[in-house]
């Protein structure tokens, strides 16, 4: 079995995506950025009519992950029963287990508040909303840090462009290039500014569900998919699904 290209080619952009969320996380351990923070939900707060707040409320629904997930679902069963194939069901089921394992642990071990603690349950002092660690807080009040949304809106759409590249295939018709990038892309930006705006998440929070995305999405798309092998009763399910523009 061969791992797929991914772009940056090489481990060396992985290491990096590592090495910056294990930084930014011991950084902000060690009280730096909050500054940065403060003065960004700071800024939105001060910027946020309601007309504005419910487009970016409505616009962040783009990054929620039981819908992603239900969606690249969707499209794994249509591309399997097209293909008669059990492997691009692989790809979803893969992408739930790298999240469930990752997002939510890292958001119960940093404990972090979000910025809307000080003005909503538990009411915290606008400075206690700031720091990681805070394991005397309920979980439900400290699940900020990294983003899930951002974190998310990057994998599953991801899994969505690498599953609709070979359905379209299916239909005559390539996914163009640019297409893959406006769905890789803009969702996920959209979400991070909203979640951000929207005072839902700390900037440094956001940036963190960006690394760790983007870190799960590589490790995703490098996965031989049409190699890995299957258990007896799926072997008669087991056709090639990728395609090269994928």
């Amino acid at each position: 079995m061969r791992l797929r290209p991914v772009r940056p080619a090489g481990w060396w952009f992985d290491a990096l995506l590592l090495a910056a969320l294990v930084g930014l996380t011991g950084a902000l351990a060690a009280g730096w950025f909050f500054g940065i923070d403060r003065a960004v939900a700071d800024w939105a707060d001060a910027h946020r009519p309601t007309a504005a707040w419910w487009i970016a409320a409505v616009l962040n629904y783009l990054g929620q992950g039981t819908p992603l997930t239900l969606i690249a679902a969707g499209l794994g069963v249509l591309l399997a029963i097209r293909l008669r194939s059990a492997r691009p069901l692989l790809v979803p089921v893969t992408a739930f287990v790298l999240t469930y394992l990752t997002i939510g642990p890292l958001k119960v071990w940093t404990a972090r508040p979000a910025p809307s603690a000080s003005v909503k349950e538990p009411f915290l002092p606008p400075e206690q909303t700031l720091p990681l660690f805070q394991d005397g807080l309920p979980v439900r009040f400290a699940q900020s840090y990294p983003s899930g949304h951002v974190a998310n809106a990057i994998l599953w759409y991801g899994v969505i462009a690498l599953l609709l590249a070979p359905l379209l295939a299916g239909l005559g018709r390539a996914m163009p290039r640019p297409l893959v990038l406006v769905v890789r892309v803009v969702p996920p930006a959209v979400v991070l500014c909203t979640t951000t705006y929207l005072g839902w998440h700390w900037l440094t929070d956001s940036m963190a569900g960006l690394l760790l995305g983007l870190l799960l999405d590589r490790i995703l798309h490098r996965a031989p998919w049409d190699d890995l092998p299957l258990p007896g009763p799926l072997r008669r399910w087991d056709r090639p699904f990728t395609q090269p523009s994928s």
